[in-house]
């Protein structure tokens, strides 16, 4: 236990990509080896007189910090995009493509199938990007205790990053919806470079962004660190506490 509270070498660390995650690993080892070990020995103390959580705290106090900064940059730069989803889905709800008529206040092309995608995908959209934008908020606002490392900031990253994915995906769809409902009956070639250039936002949050999102998931929710040994490590659980009710009785 004292020596999972060391801090792992350089090249171990760098395994893992933002310092967030490397904190994330480091609690995960901490927690995997509480399990290997009897409750009343995991507070024992050393020849430092300290215990393996303070060990701990005292020698990832700088990668703590470090991830913290991280975790901040990676929030502020995000909460920043979609703020702006925000405000632009949000305005096209009022300025719906043909207008609206004088007297009744409803769409010109609420009958056609385009309008009602151009409506969903806009109403999704708003939606989405509201909740990660309150998700990004409340990584910024967080206390960021040593603890929220390991299973809080990582599933507040992944959803606002899903969220956000999600509100720029149906944000596209609506802008393309909106094109075709009022260029369909006027030119028919200009639609196609329209649906080709469409793709290009999503191609490159998907390239610059998702490689983050796949490695928080499967950091938070993948396998653990000892991967398929988790029935071994409970018939170690199990043994060790047979001899520890056994000397226990004995004595």
């Amino acid at each position: 236990m004292h020596m999972c509270g060391e801090l792992a070498p350089p090249h171990k660390l760098n395994h893992v990509s933002g310092a967030a995650l490397q904190m994330q690993r480091e609690l995960q080892w901490l927690k995997e080896m509480e399990m290997f070990v009897n409750p009343s020995r995991r507070t024992w103390y050393n020849s430092d007189d300290k215990t393996p959580q303070m060990l701990f705290s005292e020698n990832h106090e700088k990668l703590k910090s470090q991830g913290e900064q991280w975790m901040k940059d990676t929030a502020t730069s995000c909460s920043i995009a979609a703020a702006l989803i925000v405000t632009v889905v949000f305005a096209a709800a009022f300025t719906v493509p043909g207008g609206v008529h004088s007297e009744t206040g409803v769409p010109v092309f609420v009958e056609k199938s385009s309008f009602i995608i151009f409506a969903m995908s806009d109403t999704i959209s708003m939606f989405t990007s509201a909740t990660s934008l309150l998700m990004f908020v409340s990584i910024l606002t967080s206390r960021y205790a040593e603890q929220d490392f390991l299973y809080v900031l990582p599933k507040r990253l992944c959803i606002g990053l899903l969220t956000l994915f999600t509100s720029i995906t149906f944000m596209i769809g609506a802008f393309t919806a909106a094109m075709y409902t009022t260029l369909k009956e006027k030119s028919n070639l200009f639609l196609i470079p329209v649906a080709l250039l469409a793709c290009l936002p999503v191609t490159s949050f998907v390239l610059l962004q998702f490689p983050l999102l796949i490695a928080v998931m499967y950091s938070t929710y993948g396998r653990g660190i000892f991967g398929k040994k988790s029935d071994r490590r409970e018939d170690c659980n199990k043994n060790q506490r047979k001899q520890w009710l056994s000397t226990s009785i004995r004595w």
